[in-house]
């Protein structure tokens, strides 16, 4: 194969028709039509008639390559581009059916096409010309256009692809949601590497032994339950990366997968469970309200949800990212609790949406930071308030008393402050405990921003940081 693409390369230096177009397909649509013309002409002015130029482009260095190397080639292309090669000649023209992936995106779409059904129509072209004529494998396939897909050509299209022993099967965000049922015929795949979903209906069929190759799970406004969420999460043995977002009629979410390392969890549920993720190394939680309203408690198996139990067991993490909301969902108590083994891997903490007003918030956020002894770098993102309450006042200035230091903290980013006075306790909380820190950087969220030089008469641990005053 190697060898094969440095002939690729060698062959492509010297210039040919084919080659020139190809080089040409960055221009508009006109461009192409006028220089592939200009091409004929010139080719048949040299050799006298058609057939002369039909040789002429039969013969071509490009056209001549193994199948495979002119697929690296065509797959680097958009799409709307590859199919042009079809008005080459008779040899190309459905070459560009037989490619081993295909992305349809809105660059397949013209821009004057706004409807979005006719859209769709548009897709539709396309899919029934690869159906039509493709011989061999896809292993990629990628849908991410504005458009109002039939769904009964989706379902097709799904079954064709998986006939084909796909790999990456990727559908992102349509124009609006209207729940599919995924075809059964996806979880026979035994190649699938990486899954995208949206919008669609997720029931595992009975005969679902699990992805052997799955690495890549992402669902996306996605109607699924509970225990189907569990089940196809436990039979995914290779399972590396996992990301549910906006996810439908989800109650408990309950992740048991040893060889998982990066989570993220952007959606309403009730209760969760990482169980002993031990490879996990990055987590992104951020909750949200089950049917626009609070979020209840729904002990899972009698066991109320805490941080202790949520975390407890997850050593390796180096990277956590929690939401206020979901914070306040893990703390039992008003007061930080202390973990039964530190988060001593943990280098990069994001506290997101952080509600100064919020004691359990906090005591959640004080535990964590706590419990992490070798935190390098702090992001937080506050959530507008002007409310002041003394429970968190008291908190942090008891916090701020205490002999506890972030020893490894060199970078602090704060984002979206107000200037209340809780939300200085917390600043100087963070500068009094952390002796190695290199830089703070303040952005407020209205108003001038902060002076360094009032910055600079804070007190502080360490010495030598600098402070960067921003506003938005």
């Amino acid at each position: 194969m190697k060898d094969r693409n440095e002939d690729a390369i060698a062959l492509l230096l010297t210039p040919s028709p084919v080659t020139v177009f190809l080089q040409g397909l960055s221009c508009s649509l006109l461009d192409v039509l006028n220089l592939a013309e200009e091409l004929t002409k010139k080719i048949m002015k040299k050799h006298g008639n058609l057939a002369e130029t039909e040789k002429q482009l039969e013969i071509d260095r490009i056209s001549n390559l193994p199948w495979d190397v002119l697929d690296t080639i065509l797959v680097r292309l958009p799409l709307r581009d590859a199919a042009r090669t079809s008005i080459l000649s008779s040899k190309w023209r459905y070459k560009w059916t037989n490619l081993s992936q295909f992305i349809l995106d809105d660059k397949c779409i013209h821009n004057s096409i706004s409807d979005k059904a006719s859209r769709w129509i548009e897709i539709r072209k396309i899919i029934d010309q690869v159906q039509s004529n493709h011989n061999g494998p896809i292993e990629k396939f990628k849908l991410a256009a504005y458009c109002c897909p039939n769904y009964s050509d989706l379902d097709q299209w799904i079954r064709f692809l998986t006939e084909k022993g796909i790999k990456e099967l990727i559908i992102r965000e349509f124009s609006v949601i209207k729940h599919f049922k995924l075809p059964d015929s996806v979880f026979c795949g035994p190649k699938l590497s990486h899954l995208e979903l949206y919008g669609c209906i997720l029931r595992l069929p009975s005969s679902f032994k699990g992805f052997d190759c799955l690495k890549i799970l992402q669902l996306n406004h996605v109607f699924i339950t509970s225990d189907t969420l569990e089940h196809l999460i436990r039979n995914c043995p290779v399972l590396e990366k996992l990301t549910l977002l906006n996810l439908h009629h989800l109650a408990c979410v309950r992740i048991y997968n040893p060889n998982l390392k990066y989570v993220k969890i952007d959606s309403a549920f009730e209760d969760i469970c990482l169980g002993h993720s031990l490879l996990l190394a990055s987590v992104d939680i951020r909750m949200l309200p089950m049917n626009g309203g609070i979020t209840r408690r729904h002990p899972e198996q009698g066991k109320v949800c805490t941080l202790i139990r949520v975390f407890g067991y997850l050593h390796g993490i180096n990277r956590l990212s929690l939401s206020n909301q979901f914070l306040e969902f893990l703390a039992n108590k008003d007061e930080p609790e202390r973990l039964r083994t530190p988060f001593n891997s943990l280098l990069a903490l994001e506290l997101k949406e952080i509600r100064f007003a919020s004691l359990k918030g906090i005591a959640a956020s004080i535990s964590i930071l706590r419990s992490s002894p070798n935190l390098e770098d702090l992001l937080v993102t506050v959530y507008p308030c002007e409310d002041i309450s003394k429970p968190v006042m008291d908190l942090v200035t008891k916090q701020l008393q205490s002999y506890f230091y972030f020893n490894q903290l060199k970078v602090v980013k704060i984002r979206g402050i107000n200037g209340t006075r809780i939300e200085w306790e917390f600043l100087r909380l963070i500068l009094a405990h952390s002796p190695v820190l290199e830089s703070m950087t303040i952005v407020k969220f209205k108003g001038e921003r902060i002076s360094e030089s009032f910055l600079q008469e804070v007190e502080r641990a360490s010495k030598h940081v600098k402070f960067i005053s921003l506003a938005l």
